[in-house]
């Protein structure tokens, strides 16, 4: 299967243009659930690809409003290349979604594109999710302030935390999703204080007693100090060992959900996901 079977095509795929602000995309990642947004720039008819904007970046990068400046490089490919070297594209490189450019920005291939080639059986594996499924899981407590939340889930690198209750056990998950859809940009001033310099430094102006106060504006992402327990999904589709990653694929596909937490008996055992599955197309 190639790339062109898989992948959505320009005319259909959310673009932002240079120039450009940052509360553009804040608005498509809010409204569609992207983990990031293409930047094109159109010269003569043409649609030249510029970079993408990821959730993390907006987060992260507050006070930055200017897009050519939260843009990152990420590898792309083309509409010939196989989905099986996309996924291994994708695996090495940690992008979720790559830019389909071939002269011109021609559309976006992303890995729930590769999930739904598995769950169709247009790119087959016999593998099943025990084989795949990660043993390290990112946790946090159902009465941890969502902003802690946050927090845990950039210092982990992880999209998602399993959501623990008062005995340990899962009660949800939390996403960067589920985070990204309550945040807001918060604008504001700061003072910087009367500055009064040592007259006696080397480096003092002579003269000059006093600079006097300054009022900077300020831009921040503020997230509500709620606990977890008020954002997260609580009815979480779990799998075991022995499901197939095709049926994986097909649950993540039919309830837009990354992620699979891997039940033995009662107890979590692992996660599965969508990176997993796709870890199956490299052998």
């Amino acid at each position: 299967m190639k790339v062109a079977d898989a992948m959505t095509g320009r005319d259909d795929v959310v673009t932002v243009s240079l120039p450009g602000t940052r509360s553009d995309v804040l608005e498509y990642l809010q409204e569609r659930a992207f983990s990031s947004v293409p930047v094109v720039q159109t010269a003569d008819g043409t649609a030249e690809y510029r970079g993408l904007i990821s959730r993390e970046t907006l987060i992260e990068q507050p006070d930055e409003d200017q897009l050519v400046m939260l843009m990152e490089e990420v590898p792309t490919t083309t509409a010939d290349a196989s989905v099986r070297a996309v996924a291994s594209l994708m695996i090495e490189s940690g992008a979720r979604r790559v830019p389909v450019v071939d002269g011109e920005f021609e559309g976006i291939v992303t890995v729930t594109d590769v999930v739904h080639a598995i769950a169709t059986g247009d790119v087959t594996t016999d593998d099943v999710v025990g084989e795949y499924a990660t043993r390290e899981i990112t946790t946090t407590h159902e009465g941890v302030p969502l902003p802690v939340a946050e927090r845990q889930l950039y210092y982990a690198d992880a999209p998602y935390a399993v959501v623990l209750d008062d005995e340990g056990r899962m009660s949800g998950v939390i996403t960067e999703v589920d985070i990204l859809e309550v945040a807001r940009i918060v604008e504001g001033e700061e003072e910087t204080g009367n500055n009064f310099p040592d007259q006696d430094a080397d480096y003092s102006w002579e003269g000059i007693k006093g600079v006097g106060s300054r009022t900077l504006p300020t831009r921040d992402i503020e997230i509500p100090a709620t606990p977890v327990r008020e954002f997260m999904t609580g009815d979480v589709l779990t799998v075991s060992t022995k499901t197939s990653l095709q049926e994986a694929a097909q649950m993540m596909i039919q309830n837009d959900v990354e992620q699979l937490p891997m039940m033995t008996a009662e107890d979590l055992a692992g996660i599965v996901r969508d990176v997993d599955v796709l870890a199956a197309l490299r052998n």
